[in-house]
């Protein structure tokens, strides 16, 4: 066992949002693993950006863009931070992350803590090379939640890859029905028109995130919104409110769950947008994501890129590289010579 997997099982005797505060204070400190060049077969383009390798690393980790360069250099082909909302929040009340150890799922109702976009900016300023993308939010209290997405982009504008907005989180009360097609046009509508206004406009690409749980139907109107509006792609998906048979006893927490028990759902909802989106918008997959085995099957199913967090959380920073070789060596075993060949291919 490597001494990171070994620091990783150690993590587990704390409570699980103090050892979250514990690795990323070793991150910081440089005690993160050091990954080696990337197999070329990995090598890919998302939505104009240049990756080594399709892994990217979910928001929720780094959510004050503190350790994107540790989190590279673990091997990571792009790190996504935040979620970061316009003012400084303390979230909601602790507990607010559970381990489901016994289902290889975490529970959170974290309630976008974070430090605010001041706090982010002065840190994304000083980055150096890699793509660093910024996940932006609402705060709690914000009496127009649209305009704080619009505060993000405007703010971090040239600073990050790429933008996530995060639509998707079932920790702020009324988040999700900006998910509806009237509240998703005008959304999208102003995100376009702040977008357009800002310099070099069309080279930074927008990326919407939607919640696993959608009725039928709901996918195709988000992708018709979202190719209205010019946006580059979606990431599916978030955490979910549903609870599928678990056996921890965490099980009853509210909140959303993440991790091995989303795989199906994440899944069924890939392959619904990719049905919806026919080739018109890139996807990035996440939910559940915590092996070779897994993101092959996503990318396969029309994923460009997939995004993992929960299962680090029991594998451990050294599961990118494994979830990479075993990537690679799927490929090689298929015929295709690169990533982009593999894209929506049953």
């Amino acid at each position: 066992m490597s001494l990171h997997a070994l620091a990783t099982r150690a993590l587990h005797a704390f409570d699980p949002e103090d050892a979250h505060r514990l690795a990323i204070e070793a991150l910081k400190l440089g005690l993160g693993p050091i990954a080696g060049a990337d197999d070329a077969i990995l090598a890919t383009t998302l939505a104009g950006l240049s990756l080594p390798n399709p892994v990217g690393l979910a928001a929720g980790f780094d959510k004050d863009a503190e350790v994107f360069a540790p989190m590279l250099r673990a091997g990571f082909g792009f790190v996504e931070c935040g979620t970061v909302t316009p003012l400084p929040q303390a979230g909601n009340p602790r507990p607010r992350l559970f381990r489901l150890t016994e289902d290889l799922a975490v529970i959170n109702r974290m309630g976008f803590n974070n430090k605010g976009l001041e706090a982010f900016a002065a840190r994304l300023a000083r980055r150096g090379p890699g793509v660093i993308g910024a996940n932006i939010g609402a705060n709690k209290d914000a009496e127009d939640r649209i305009g704080d997405y619009v505060t993000g982009l405007q703010r971090l504008w040239g600073q990050a890859s790429y933008f996530t907005v995060n639509i998707s989180s079932p920790n702020t009360p009324g988040l999700r029905a900006l998910q509806t097609k009237a509240a998703l046009e005008e959304l999208l509508g102003r995100i376009a028109q702040a977008r357009d206004a800002l310099p070099s406009a069309g080279r930074v690409p927008i990326f919407l995130k939607v919640a696993p749980d959608l009725e039928a139907g709901e996918p195709a109107v988000i992708v018709d919104a979202v190719l209205a509006s010019g946006l580059s792609g979606i990431i599916v998906a978030n955490t979910t409110i549903s609870r599928p048979p678990l056996s921890s006893r965490f099980a009853g927490e509210t909140g959303g769950l993440s991790g091995a028990p989303l795989q199906g759902l994440a899944m069924r909802t890939l392959q619904a947008f990719a049905e919806a989106g026919a080739g018109r918008t890139v996807l990035i997959a996440a939910g559940g994501i915590d092996s070779g085995a897994q993101a092959y099957a996503r990318i396969r199913a029309g994923a460009s890129a997939v995004q993992l967090y929960s299962a680090m959380v029991y594998e451990g920073p050294g599961l990118v590289r494994r979830i990479k070789r075993d990537l690679a060596q799927r490929l090689r075993a298929d015929g295709f010579a690169s990533v982009a060949e593999a894209v929506g291919k049953p």
